[in-house]
């Protein structure tokens, strides 16, 4: 049992299923009491009854006062894991860029704007972000998604290193692949990059569980990712000349 969170009050959004589920049975199973959110209130409620939990459904950017209600007053872990998997170039019409920026990023911003007063008042907390390779890297044939969770990660690494001497915890979960239906809904860019190397949820929650024990910032359930990035970092060009590879075979499988 992981003592840091046993008792504490978690919320997890998008937790109707894949990782988001994965991430509640996980805090459930090691004492915590937790709220699933979820778009889907079927789903959430499914997910809160088989692990003794509360189901707080509606959009992610707006349940933290009613999921902090739902805990007696106290949120002491908030998972953001509610995602969405936008696909498209520059040409994406606005409205799936604004889409993909309102969930990947602002969704994390506002439970942010709620969570932190209580948080830095009593000087502990801890945010987890479920952000995604993609926001280390980048993933061909999802501009909206890769820029919007390179976001995501930013903000998470700000809070980060702006609250960490305040006692807020902060962890960044970069997976590749997961199987999930956001895995199947990215199509054949995901079959060629992603498929491969697909991993199940749970492998996700072990990781983050991991991660807390050892209290690192970044978490990867992928763990040759640490190589990429260090790739893309030290050699950029010959990262990106990499990438275009990629890209290339996609469009010749297209």
């Amino acid at each position: 049992m992981v003592e840091a969170v046993q008792d504490a009050g978690v919320v997890v959004t998008g937790a109707g299923g894949g990782i988001g589920a994965a991430l509640a049975r996980r805090f459930a199973a090691e004492g915590a009491r937790v709220v699933v959110n979820d778009l889907d209130a079927a789903k959430a409620q499914a997910v809160a009854d088989e692990i003794g939990g509360i189901a707080v459904p509606g959009d992610a950017s707006a349940i933290v006062a009613d999921a902090r209600d739902a805990l007696g007053g106290t949120v002491d872990v908030y998972c953001a894991n509610a995602g969405l998997a936008s696909g498209g170039s520059e040409a994406a019409d606005e409205k799936v860029w604004a889409l993909a920026w309102d969930v990947n990023v602002m969704a994390h911003v506002r439970a942010a704007q709620e969570l932190l007063p209580a948080w830095l008042e009593r000087g502990s907390g801890r945010f987890v972000s479920t952000v995604s390779a993609a926001g280390l890297l980048t993933m061909i044939g999802a501009a909206p998604y890769s820029v919007t969770k390179h976001g995501a990660y930013a903000f998470a690494e700000w809070l980060s290193l702006t609250y960490r001497h305040r006692g807020i915890k902060v962890h960044a979960i970069c997976p590749q692949g997961v199987r999930t239906d956001m895995l199947d809904a990215t199509g054949s860019a995901g079959d060629l990059v992603l498929q491969p190397t697909a991993i199940e949820p749970e492998a996700v929650a072990d990781a983050l569980f991991k991660g807390i024990e050892e209290d690192r910032f970044l978490i990867l359930p992928h763990p040759e990712v640490a190589g990429y990035y260090q790739v893309r970092a030290a050699e950029p060009d010959r990262w990106l000349t990499n990438m275009n590879h990629i890209q290339q075979k996609w469009e010749a499988g297209q």
